[in-house]
């Protein structure tokens, strides 16, 4: 017998704002990979990598071990490095802040639009027309929901950065660039996109990532920085007597990583990938009800484009912890996304850093001041979805 919504509190059955969806299909798909003797590298990476090119318009896809990888890649294929300025959100993951770190570069954060809470263009043009030179900005599609692409590709016209896209929300979803509906691999101007797959995320291989890419040469580099910075099939020879080349020489020019995914994960991947756009809809299917039900919140503007890895609702600042609390206390788990990354210890007592940076990020700090991240994932069952709801229904009566 189905439980009564009304009677939301069900401690014992908690409720995750985001969770993976895996089905028979997947387990059979990795079940074959067990059986076919490669598990780690190997020709479903390789699979897979295609299967993102076709999903979503990128000329090359460089498969990863995580979101973080694919960023710190990214800026090293546009050569970012120690010197190099990257700017970013405030309103973000700390991996889109903190893989300009790892470059050794420099790392700087702009305000967010207060009603999407995506990267304001006119603080970062503020910004670009004001102070040092910017080698790189890194735009957030913040819970799904794209970022002004064509404002960005103007400001990098007139200031010359390279562009990057952090789409780890958005994969599935579109941008609007002159009222047409681009995927988020279709560049057109952007130097590179990343993409995460982590279980909360449109599709899932455990852990990963992808580097989208249009340049042969950055994404060949790309391969190369994840495997060690191993060149592969190289004409030189590895000794001075050497008469030819052994197939097993590799020489390394660069430091490089181990950032490889496994064709255990890739495989994983491929299958999630073939109902993405199932698993897209069902997300929007969600969305729609929030909107409809959640009077008593300011919800997410809807936008046919929006990919809806997070429904982001605000409420007031002076009870947000009491509701979050509340919900949680009842078995619904939810999230702040994010804290403003410029408020870490890590950010913040770095020399050049705002004084006050609360007062430097006015609209992020009001974000993370009011945001709650709802349950939102293929998966999530009615009687659960009807919970929340009941229990929003109480709070706002």
């Amino acid at each position: 017998m189905t439980k009564d919504p009304r009677d939301w509190r069900r401690p014992d059955r908690v409720i995750g704002y985001g969770r993976q969806t895996i089905g028979a299909a997947d387990v059979d798909a990795v079940t074959r990979v067990l059986q076919s003797g490669w598990l780690t590298q190997g020709p479903s990476v390789r699979g897979f990598e295609a299967d993102l090119e076709a999903a979503t318009g990128a000329e090359h896809a460089v498969a990863v071990s995580n979101g973080t990888a694919a960023l710190h890649l990214a800026l090293l294929s546009l050569d970012i490095g120690p010197g190099s300025r990257v700017v970013t959100s405030a309103n973000t993951f700390l991996a889109s802040a903190t893989a300009a770190l790892m470059c050794g570069a420099e790392a700087e954060f702009v305000d967010v639009d207060p009603v999407d809470g995506n990267l304001d263009p006119a603080a970062l043009e503020a910004r670009l027309a004001s102070g040092e030179p910017v080698d790189a900005v890194v735009a957030v599609h913040f819970a799904g929901s794209a970022c002004d692409l064509a404002r960005l590709l103007l400001l990098k016209q007139r200031f010359g950065f390279a562009l990057v896209v952090d789409a780890c929300h958005a994969l599935g979803g579109t941008t609007d660039l002159g009222g047409e509906a681009l995927r988020v691999g279709e560049l057109r101007g952007v130097d590179a996109v990343t993409l995460s797959f982590h279980p909360v995320k449109h599709i899932t291989t455990g852990e990963g990532g992808a580097l989208l890419l249009s340049d042969d040469e950055r994404a060949e580099r790309a391969r190369r920085l994840r495997e060690h910075g191993l060149v592969r099939g190289s004409d030189r020879k590895p000794f001075a007597a050497s008469a030819s080349t052994p197939p097993w020489f590799a020489p390394v020019d660069e430091l490089g990583f181990n950032y490889r995914l496994s064709d255990l994960q890739a495989t994983l991947g491929s299958s999630q990938l073939s109902r993405l756009d199932e698993f897209v809809a069902a997300r929007r299917k969600l969305a729609a009800r929030y909107d409809a039900e959640l009077t008593g919140c300011l919800t997410p503007a809807p936008s046919p484009g929006h990919a809806y890895h997070l429904y982001v609702v605000r409420v007031s600042a002076d009870e947000r912890d009491e509701l979050m609390a509340w919900l949680r206390a009842g078995g619904i788990a939810t999230q702040l996304h994010y804290y403003p990354v410029p408020l870490q210890p890590l950010f913040a007592n770095r020399p050049g850093a705002p004084a006050e940076p609360e007062l430097a990020f006015p609209h992020a700090v009001e974000h993370a001041r009011t945001a709650i991240s709802l349950p939102i994932y293929p998966s999530l069952e009615a009687e659960d979805l009807e919970r929340v709801l009941a229990a929003f229904g109480e709070w706002s009566s």
